[in-house]
């Protein structure tokens, strides 16, 4: 236990937790952060984006900790730019995964998120790009498996995203895992991988453990973060699946519902 913070470890996502709509950091927000790691807690940052669509946000914050990133497949070291482990996706096993969605539910849009540190995210026809984040369109599929892959993003037609998702688990939860990290972004991933795996790693690296951890969140990708963390705690915007195992609901990401639950913590 740190020194009056009954927490030694503050785990954040990113977009609809720690991050307002405009992409920024409240200031109220980093002062309740400030004031924490002031008191011995480590803040680690875990988001679905890969490091290539984090660093920047990274940067702009100052945050110079470990980030979990890319979904729990990466580990990155913001203060020295370098990504300390990655996970890659099997690219036979993500095709078949693929088929077998497809032969269930029709034809997909396809996206997906090369590996490394400059690693490109492609975008295929019908795939709708949420914000300006930098990406790269292709029209072949066989274009997707030409160099290694973090994960898959898959986008339908008609069915909705928690659709979806249930139907991808259905036809392929036996061969890649499949997450919801936000508004159109449903992913396809090694089988295992969660923000659990690449939190693990990077509190082992720390020191530290469940027992220490306080993790916050707004979507049903951070439902095993909240497992695997001591106390979970929701946004008043996140989605119903993860109100429903949250150990305790704050206000919005435009409300500093970070903050509110740090400075009450705090001595």
């Amino acid at each position: 236990m740190s020194d009056g913070f009954p927490y030694r470890l503050i785990a954040t996502d990113l977009d609809g937790t720690l991050l307002r709509a405009d992409g920024s950091v409240s200031g109220r927000t980093r002062d309740a952060l400030a004031a924490a790691t002031a008191a011995g807690a480590a803040h680690i940052v875990v988001t679905g984006r890969a490091v290539p669509w984090t660093r920047g946000i990274l940067d702009d914050l100052g945050y110079e900790g470990l980030a979990v990133c890319g979904q729990g497949g990466q580990v990155y070291d913001a203060g020295a730019h370098r990504l300390l482990t990655s996970v890659t996706l099997d690219r036979q096993i993500a095709a078949l995964a693929l088929a077998k969605i497809e032969a269930e539910v029709g034809p997909l849009f396809l996206a997906a998120s090369r590996d490394g540190l400059d690693g490109e995210v492609l975008i295929g026809p019908g795939y709708a790009l949420e914000g300006a984040l930098p990406a790269t369109p292709f029209t072949e599929v066989s274009d997707l498996w030409a160099a290694p892959l973090n994960k898959i993003y898959i986008q339908h037609p008609t069915l909705t995203d928690d659709q979806l998702a249930e139907a991808s688990r259905q036809a392929a939860g036996g061969f890649v895992t499949v997450a919801m990290a936000g508004a159109g972004i449903v992913e396809l991933l090694p089988l295992g991988l969660s923000k659990a795996t690449g939190l693990s790693l990077a509190a082992r690296r720390l020191g530290l453990r469940p027992a220490d951890t306080i993790a916050f969140g707004d979507m049903p990708n951070d439902i095993p973060m909240f497992a695997w963390a001591a106390r979970g705690v929701a946004m008043s915007n996140a989605h119903a699946e993860l109100k429903a195992v949250a150990d305790e609901l704050t206000s919005s990401n435009e409300e500093d519902g970070i903050a509110a639950v740090l400075e009450r913590l705090l001595p």
